[in-house]
């Protein structure tokens, strides 16, 4: 009898969540444009805790790893592999628009600008290198910017490590700490099905479904990329690696589902790392590669971008050069690096693209009418590609996955 009426794992109880959301909005948008608090209650319960875990985790992964040589060679291979991976999708995106031709048989003539007012145009590299360096730090832990945080977090992992056992009790109160946080997102975690609920009843009730029917076939298409970089590309490079990709999948689906129903990807980084610790990355390498891949590894957002250059670019009757396209995959591996430092980072990139290209902004803002669909899977890339890239750096650093998936089947 008690198997019976076993709870539900969270999975289920999100999709349950998902589901109710969907029809509330859907059947009863008076009642559904309501169920917004709960959505923003949830985000706020995660995200007020991301700074605060972060930062510890950052700096007991320099202490952990103590050798500078050693931690130099993980920041390395994690750029190298970011830069890698992205420039690849990018391009996967550029050719599937233009062999495609997507945007051609859409109609612009009825766009409006009104959907990015406000929005800038460019991202000024100057200014986002320079935010890097923090000068308020406890500024850039309010606003919650990742890579100052990062930044002095690493500073302050060497600075423990120089001074010995002096540091021991600051480390001591660190680890302590992040645990409490670990704890807290345990709390928050299990109000998401009413969280996811209320989310997509507010974004159903807003939209509709006629966002979806509008622009279908660019909606399709870039879905048909977000599963064949999940299901072709993700799984070739871990195969290249020794990464057991399955096995990754298994322990991270949780967090990406929840990243898909919600739209945001920072509201799992906190359950990514713990999840990939128990996959078998050091915590030394989850805590500082996950970070620094939110802010330089959005995988799904290279290729929504790439996709969504191409669909403007033939809105407009301006197809590419092959040329050009191998021209524009430079430009867009390197901007797309700012996308997280930035607000509405995708549709600056798109903005600041355009113009390179001379074309309309109209057909940037045309987009947006499908951006609640798009940013679904968008973030849901974003996380596996962002559990990837640490997986395959452990594994660098002489990690045995097939030693730590033998210990998971025999406490099993």
């Amino acid at each position: 009898m008690r198997n019976a009426l076993k709870r539900p794992s969270l999975l289920v109880q999100v999709l349950i969540g998902a589901l109710a959301g969907i029809l509330m909005g859907y059947f009863f948008p008076a009642i559904g444009s309501r169920m917004e608090i709960l959505g923003s209650l949830f985000l706020n319960l995660i995200q007020m805790v991301i700074v605060p875990l972060i930062f510890p985790l950052v700096v007991l992964a320099i202490v952990d790893i103590k050798d500078a040589k050693r931690f130099g060679g993980v920041a390395v291979k994690g750029f190298l592999f970011f830069f890698l991976v992205t420039t690849v999708l990018i391009f996967l995106g550029l050719v599937t628009g233009r062999l495609t031709g997507i945007g051609q048989a859409v109609q612009a003539g009825t766009a409006g600008t009104e959907a990015i007012e406000g929005v800038a145009s460019n991202i000024n590299f100057v200014d986002f290198f320079l935010s890097i360096v923090p000068n308020n730090v406890v500024s850039a832990m309010a606003s919650g910017d990742l890579l100052p945080v990062l930044f002095f977090g690493v500073l302050l992992g060497f600075a423990l490590v120089a001074i010995g056992d002096t540091g021991q009790p600051v480390v001591d109160v660190l680890r302590s700490w992040s645990k409490a946080m670990y704890k807290i997102v345990d709390y928050s975690i299990a109000f998401a099905p009413i969280g996811v609920f209320g989310v997509l009843a507010s974004d159903m009730a807003e939209g509709g479904l006629g966002q979806l029917v509008s622009l279908g076939q660019f909606v399709l298409l870039l879905f048909g990329l977000y599963l064949g970089a999940v299901v072709v590309v993700f799984p070739i490079i871990a195969a290249l690696f020794g990464v057991p990709y399955m096995e990754l999948l298994k322990h991270i689906k949780g967090p990406a589902f929840l990243a898909f129903t919600t739209g945001s990807s920072s509201v799992v980084m906190p359950t990514l790392i713990e999840r990939l610790e128990k996959f078998g990355v050091p915590s030394s390498i989850a805590s500082f590669v996950v970070p620094l891949g939110y802010s330089f590894n959005l995988t799904g957002a290279c290729l929504y971008v790439s996709l969504s250059v191409m669909f403007v670019a033939n809105l407009y009757g301006s197809p590419m050069s092959w040329g050009q396209i191998l021209t524009l995959v430079v430009f867009l591996t390197v901007i797309t690096k700012g996308i997280a430092a930035v607000p509405s980072g995708a549709l600056v990139v798109l903005l600041a693209v355009a113009g390179q290209l001379g074309l309309p902004a109209e057909g940037v803002a045309l987009l947006v009418s499908v951006d609640f669909f798009a940013n679904a899977g968008r973030t849901a890339v974003n996380v596996v590609g962002n559990a990837l890239a640490p997986a395959v750096v452990a594994k660098s650093e002489g990690v045995n996955f097939s030693k730590t998936a033998q210990r998971s089947v025999t406490k099993a």
